[in-house]
Order: C-alpha cells, then structure tokens, then sequence
C-alpha cells in the first residue's frame, strides 16, 4: 500500500496520533482500535518511544479510510451487483 507522504505544512503532533485520538479521528473507540491491531486487521500502526507506545500516522489513516471506499460496493460502483447485467438462462442447456 503507498501511503501518501505528510503535509509539508503539518507539525509532527499532527503526522502522529494516539491510540485515543486515531480512534476519535476515525470514529471509533479506542477499544475497537486495540482489538483490530490485535488480530491484525484495520489501519497499519506501530510502536514509537522508549514505552513502546501505539501511533498512527495520520496519512495511513487517510489512505486506510480510501481503501475501505474503494472495497465497499456501495461507493463503488464498479463493485455494485445493481450495475451488472442481468444474466439470462440458456433455454437450449
């Protein structure tokens, strides 16, 4: 996944957040976000700091958040079965 690089204009408190501020950002709750890392699933994170500590990179939450548009059949109309054909049966099989 190309995740897009940081804003030139954003200050390294904006390029980073928390599990709890991740969470807020996206909507979610913090727990949600703990499980998801746990079994491997939702937004790529990873430990900063001498503690260790859980963060998120704002432009891989935008970039999360974009991919999750473009699974969705309803955003993508591509994806849509209302936008497929209908299919026929063979009369002759």
């Amino acid at each position: 996944m190309k995740v897009p690089q940081p804003s030139p204009h954003a200050s390294p408190g904006e390029a980073f957040l928390r599990v709890d501020e991740a969470a807020e950002y996206l909507g979610l709750s913090p727990h949600t976000l703990y499980v998801w890392r746990h079994r491997r699933k939702g937004p790529p994170s990873f430990r900063m700091g001498p503690r260790g500590r859980v963060m998120y990179r704002r432009t891989a939450l935008d970039a999360w958040i974009h991919e999750q548009e473009r699974a969705d059949s309803r955003s993508n109309l591509a994806l849509s079965p209302l936008a497929a054909s209908p299919q026929r049966r063979n009369p002759d099989a």
